[in-house]
């Protein structure tokens, strides 16, 4: 990242994805799978309220390390049905929508998703209910 976001320039930029959420909740019913996109929303909007309020109490750099390390948290979904682990897949393009917002630089994205564990088979349930 070159520069620095301003608080109020990433809170604008947060409002503007939660309001992309808000508009694929609502077209949630026409999808091929419903349930799966309209959680897949919830978990954007979510995340991004959750940086919003990040940044308001850490500042920006308070939102970026709470990103990075929500992103090494999060499990690997590749290879699973587009519609499985919604929840997770959403947190995980959220994370990745805001970190091309504020041009994070590619290799600190990468360094961190080479951080992230595996989805194994009986975590997927509890990883996406304590969410």
């Amino acid at each position: 990242m070159k520069e620095l976001m301003t608080t109020d320039q990433l809170l604008q930029g947060l409002k503007h994805y939660r309001r992309i959420a808000r508009q694929d909740l609502l077209r949630a019913p026409e999808t091929p799978h419903p349930d799966a996109f309209r959680v897949h929303a919830e978990a954007r909007r979510a995340l991004y309220v959750g940086l919003e309020q990040r940044a308001s109490e850490h500042g920006p750099q308070g939102a970026i390390d709470f990103a990075l390390e929500q992103y090494r948290a999060l499990p690997f979904t590749t290879g699973t049905a587009e519609h499985e682990h919604p929840e997770l897949k959403g947190r995980e393009n959220g994370l990745e929508n805001f970190f091309l917002m504020i041009g994070l630089d590619p290799k600190m994205r990468r360094e961190a998703r080479s951080a992230r564990p595996k989805l194994a088979a009986g975590e997927t349930a509890a990883q996406e209910a304590g969410s």
